[in-house]
């Protein structure tokens, strides 16, 4: 990938935001080069058991017994996620939300189509309206190039393994944030249950989450260690862009409160029972369950995060200070005993919800301060490297999905040639051999 080159002759393309072009590519409109056919409807009642997928604008929906296109094709939403290009190697029913592009559409090679496409970004176009949709003969303006056939299969050949590499590699760093998420997880639910002293004495909690814990804990509730307070249901029709900063479940982000979109209100309109003060605990009610889950969700009010007030679905902690210290809860909050026994309390099934009383009667395992100190900073320490991995692993995701961006547009738009470089491609084989050889060493990276 670092050694492709220009290639020997370029000509003005004539159009001055695309530069020059390979003196023997043509520029070409998107509707001198496919048609965008419209999808046929079918309602979920309609469709008959088979096997060929069924697409919707976002993705495939569901099974059908029969295609509506040939073999190979493109699959570009017209509503909801409008522009969105999808490929189906094989024919299947497009529905009445999309576009297709199939072989009697266009004479390219559909592979180099769907690259070439995604460089157009077909879902910045619309038209402004209460539902934005892609217009077909909006998307006929765009301008792209056009290599002959034989150029375009190599391109795709190219395109094809640099793709698939990018994909695994960023594959496997997924796979190591899993990796490392779990181990942060399991050091930290070992210091709050267990401790630091590994010849401690250990004793049963009497809670079956907790199971044993050392000999000189004790086994508290939330609600005997802090106040726990629901937010206010403040009404939506005096939310603006003016005034105090009004948290709610999309304001929280694993210990940090993140105020950049939040909304706000005027000033007159605040509570001081549900302001929010320095040092405040909060922990989301409601919402989806998971990793990456609204539900259980907490953070940290900071400083510069105040003035701001508490909105409902969201609780306060204010501790009662001679029982546990902040950094202790905090830490306890991300343990999946207490996470688990928050989900025993669950409600609802789209979204799911908890109580402030559900949350108080979450039992801890608590030494005295002092020994919860110790643990936090032990803690800080250990899990800051873990921490560490796991932000670099999500750099790298980060520029290999930048730098995948960069070398389709480079490729499609030929500022480099690929020619040479396809034919010297490693086969399928090899590639497979590559993939197992990653693996292996992400998962040496996190035993190391």
């Amino acid at each position: 990938m670092t050694e492709l080159k220009s290639y020997r002759s370029y000509k003005p393309s004539g159009i001055e935001w695309l530069g020059d072009v390979p003196a023997h590519w043509e520029v070409r409109r998107l509707k001198r080069i496919c048609r965008l056919a419209y999808g046929d409807s079918l309602s979920s009642e309609d469709r008959v058991d088979g096997s060929v997928p069924v697409y919707g604008s976002n993705g495939q929906v569901g099974f059908h017994s029969f295609p509506n296109t040939n073999g190979q094709c493109l699959i570009i939403g017209r509503k909801g996620s409008f522009g969105k290009v999808q490929y189906s190697s094989e024919p299947v029913f497009a529905i009445d939300t999309t576009f297709f592009i199939d072989s009697r559409y266009t004479d390219a090679n559909i592979r180099w189509l769907y690259y070439l496409l995604g460089w157009l970004k077909l879902d910045a176009v619309s038209k402004d309206s209460a539902v934005p949709g892609l217009n077909r003969e909006d998307a006929y303006q765009h301008i792209g190039f056009y290599p002959p056939l034989s150029e375009q299969t190599a391109i795709v050949r190219y395109l094809d393994q640099a793709d698939e590499r990018i994909r695994r590699y960023i594959s496997s760093r997924e796979r190591l944030i899993e990796l490392l998420e779990e181990y942060r997880q399991a050091v930290i639910h070992h210091a709050v249950t267990q401790g630091l002293d590994p010849d401690v004495r250990l004793k049963p909690s009497g809670v079956e989450w907790l199971g044993d814990v050392p000999a000189h804990w004790e086994v508290r509730r939330v609600k005997q260690v802090a106040q726990i307070q629901g937010g206010f249901a403040f009404p939506a029709d005096s939310f603006g862009n003016e005034g105090v900063p009004v948290v709610r479940m999309n304001n929280i982000r694993r210990g940090v409160l993140d105020l950049e979109n939040v909304v706000r209100i005027p000033e007159h309109q605040c509570k001081d029972a549900f302001a929010l003060k320095e040092g405040d605990i909060i922990y989301g009610l409601s919402g989806s369950i998971g990793a990456t889950g609204s539900l259980g969700n907490y953070a940290i009010v900071r400083k510069g995060d105040i003035p701001a007030q508490l909105n409902q679905r969201v609780a306060r902690f204010r501790l009662v200070m001679d029982r546990i210290t902040g950094g202790f809860l905090v830490e306890s909050l991300q343990t999946s005993v207490f996470y688990d026994q928050v989900l025993s309390h669950t409600t609802g099934t789209a979204q799911f919800n908890v109580s402030t009383n559900d949350i108080g009667n979450v039992a801890l395992a608590l030494p005295p301060v002092e020994e919860q100190r110790r643990i936090v900073r032990h803690l800080s320490i250990t899990t800051a490297n873990i921490n560490a991995s796991i932000d670099r692993a999500r750099r790298e995701i980060e520029l290999l999905s930048e730098y995948r961006t960069r070398l389709i547009a480079d490729v499609v738009t030929g500022q480099v040639d690929v020619r040479d470089a396809a034919t010297r491609l490693p086969d399928e084989a090899e590639t497979l051999i590559d993939a197992e050889q990653e693996n292996r060493e992400s998962t040496r990276y996190v035993v190391d």
